[in-house]
């Protein structure tokens, strides 16, 4: 896949114009290459979506699977001056239907599930991380298919996530902004 134009910052103006098709993210500016993920991962994505897209059946919100943007303004820019598009969240939940628009969601969204790959884990841990916390997204999900392991960060008072609840392949996961949804993992890793 070619890289485009070197430039020093890259905008959502930038992204706009790359052929489709191509799989890249903009944090801070940034460039960032995704990889094409696999059987697991698509498993495990289409499970995750099933169970959350159920249960916002006639409730306000909705789930996004990738390919879809999500676009989060740090300094109140201008849509094609954002500086972060993290595209191709593995899943995205959103309250706000106001704020999608163009290629996908501006703004900041309920709940992010990351699916990692060995090539992804690094900006999943950290970069994605930090990203989602001081912007204020209330639940983040990394979800690693090589250990069947689901780590769900919420977000504190203090706009800070706290210490991960850890949960296995036989756990089941009561979402916190939502108190009557329950994630079973059983169904999430079965087959992998």
């Amino acid at each position: 896949m070619p890289i485009p134009e070197s430039k020093g910052k890259y905008t959502y103006a930038d992204y706009l114009t790359w052929p489709e098709g191509e799989r890249w993210e903009i944090i801070d500016g940034s460039l960032y290459m995704q990889a094409v993920p696999t059987w697991q991962h698509q498993r495990i994505s289409r499970e995750l979506l099933r169970q959350i897209s159920n249960y916002l059946i006639h409730k306000p919100g909705q789930v996004f699977a990738a390919p879809f943007d999500l676009c989060i303004s740090e300094h109140d820019e201008s849509d094609e001056e954002i500086s972060n598009v993290i595209s191709q969240p593995d899943l995205v939940v959103i309250c706000d239907e106001s704020k999608l628009r163009k290629t996908g969601y501006f703004g900041v969204p309920e709940i992010v599930i990351e699916i990692t790959s060995p090539s992804t884990a690094r900006a999943d841990r950290f970069i994605k991380f930090n990203k989602y916390e001081n912007a204020g997204v209330k639940e983040y999900w990394i979800v690693e298919p090589e250990t069947k392991l689901v780590s769900v960060f919420v977000l504190l008072e203090k706009r800070r996530y706290g210490r991960p609840d850890i949960y296995t392949e036989d756990d089941k996961i009561k979402v916190s902004i939502f108190p009557d949804l329950v994630v079973d993992l059983k169904l999430v890793f079965e087959g992998i």
